[in-house]
């Protein structure tokens, strides 16, 4: 059991690691357990770091809440309160009314700060002088690594405030992982988007939604028409299987730095046959529009620099919702204009995706949801539910979609109870012997500090003696006044949401029993 006092005291004063297109996290092999319940049951015989926690978003005690913690890394006594700064930001951006806000009272957010020898994470593969060790493999801005994971692992066992460890890079760009820890960068641009992203991964045990990975499973995914996880949500049921029109001719991560000398360029064949297409690819390393040319068969797309983003890597979409591609090959050019960014400017990936006919063949509506089709690295099918939605899917928006938030819903309630706590105490002296029974529940529905746009109640059912004595007066209140003849009560606390239509589990039930205390 997590002790809430020492957590309070706590707050008064690689290799199983996952990269984009990479699946080696411990959490892709969890099929019957959440992964929180794994991760608590880490072992080290390394001693753990020294840390000082603070509380950064505490909705309640620990030990019927999930807890995740930032552990800080690269970060020098000096920048101790950069540190904090940081993941208080980020948790903020995580949970102020998007992608865990629905869920926030049943999660704690922590950081715990650690002195490192060196400001900054490693590059080229070699590590810095820092608690755990991070650094870039290579030139690309991607994954970013720990050398020193019996160090996470023994940072984590040493506190009860982690069920999910954070690892978090003091550096500006891009970069992350996913797995046994989930890691990013404190990147203003990219740390948020890379963080609740891998957390769907971690939390909610789903892989990707976007073209071109390695793994497709989980609540989001269905290998065809028949096993679909989310036909719940189906927004025209009557109307599937309706897989939507789309295909994709091409997709590469070419990681390659480009120069002014020759242009970088590929061809790609299309079969003339859809009515639009998209153009998507991710640069880093340029900081203007003009720095750069893109074009499609010899005529410039249209790309505009995104302001504000430096040289850190950032995901262009570029629609064309009123153009088709004929039938035959095409030219698709990226040309750096600028000399002084050759060894910086770096074409990370790219993808060419076409749609049959707007809302005959390809339903274009936001958070429709279909059977919509989604292309592996190896070019192989399977579907996810919206088109791009998700945060799964197009990691620059802030939402999941509707069958991975349910799936967020299951994956946290898992190991938590609705009810806080009962308290019994003598009821008012007009009724001598009587007992009032309150219930502390998690803080949702009306209970909420903060509402949401979800609808939410509390079903609550109230027993005597036995259960065959419903006390109905007492219906759907957190309060009952038992009489002096009642030995023992029961009760039944049902969590009704919009945002969940299957509970396979139960995990939105709890029904116990309990002696009076006279």
């Amino acid at each position: 059991m997590k002790s809430w006092p020492l957590l309070a005291a706590a707050a008064a004063i690689a290799r199983a690691q996952f990269c984009e297109h990479q699946w080696q996290g411990q959490f892709a092999k969890r099929e019957d357990q959440p992964p929180h319940l794994e991760i608590q049951k880490r072992q080290t015989t390394t001693p753990p770091p020294p840390l000082e926690i603070k509380p950064l978003i505490v909705s309640g005690p620990s030990e019927n809440r999930v807890d995740l913690i930032f552990f800080g890394d690269g970060y020098t006594e000096a920048e101790k309160d950069k540190f904090f700064d940081d993941a208080m930001a980020l948790a903020t951006e995580l949970t102020d009314g998007r992608t865990f806000a629905d869920v926030l009272p049943v999660m704690n957010w922590w950081a715990g700060f650690t002195a490192s020898n060196e400001s900054g994470i490693g590059v080229g593969g070699v590590p810095k002088d820092t608690v755990y060790g991070l650094y870039r493999d290579g030139t690309e801005l991607r994954g970013v690594y720990y050398d020193k994971p019996d160090v996470a692992r023994a940072a984590c066992s040493s506190t009860t405030a982690c069920d999910y460890p954070l690892l978090l890079g003091n550096d500006d760009l891009y970069g992350g992982l996913g797995g046994e820890f989930t890691v990013t960068t404190a990147s203003c641009v990219n740390g948020a988007v890379i963080l609740r992203h891998e957390l769907g991964h971690s939390i909610i045990g789903v892989g990707e939604e976007y073209d071109g990975g390695e793994v497709y499973r989980g609540v989001n995914s269905a290998p065809n028409g028949d096993s679909v996880p989310w036909k719940s949500w189906y927004s025209s049921p009557e109307r599937e299987p309706d897989v939507q029109r789309s295909n994709m001719p091409i997709q590469a991560y070419p990681w390659t730095l480009l120069n002014t000398t020759s242009a970088w360029s590929t061809s790609f064949p299309s079969a003339g046959t859809y009515d639009s297409y998209s153009l998507q690819f991710s640069i880093s390393g340029v900081s203007a529009t003009e720095d750069l040319m893109v074009t499609l068969d010899g005529e410039d797309v249209g790309w505009k620099y995104k302001e504000g983003v430096g040289l850190d890597r950032i995901i262009y979409r570029l629609p064309f919702r009123d153009a088709k591609l004929s039938g035959g090959m095409h030219n698709l050019t990226f040309e750096l204009l600028n000399k002084e960014l050759e060894g910086t400017a770096q074409l990370c990936n790219f993808e060419v995706l076409e749609y049959g006919t707007a809302d005959e063949q390809f339903n274009f509506t936001i958070g429709h949801n279909s059977l919509y089709p989604t292309y592996d690295i190896r070019n192989q099918t399977t579907y996810r539910p919206t088109n791009d939605l998700c945060l799964m899917r197009d990691v620059y928006t802030s939402e999941f979609c509707d069958a991975c938030i349910e799936g967020l819903w299951r994956a946290l309630l898992t190991p938590l109870k609705l009810i806080d706590n009962v308290t019994q105490t003598p009821a008012d002296p007009s009724t001598p012997g009587a007992t009032k029974v309150e219930l502390a529940l998690l803080p949702l529905a009306d209970l909420r500090k903060i509402p949401n746009n979800a609808t939410e109640s509390y079903v609550i059912t109230w027993f005597g003696q036995d259960d065959a004595a419903v006390l109905d007066e007492w219906a759907n209140k957190t309060t009952a006044v038992l009489g002096p003849e009642v030995g023992s009560f029961g009760v039944e606390v049902r969590f009704v949401s919009s945002q969940i239509r299957g509970d396979p589990q139960g995990v939105t039930r709890q029904k116990e029993r309990y002696s009076v205390q006279k």
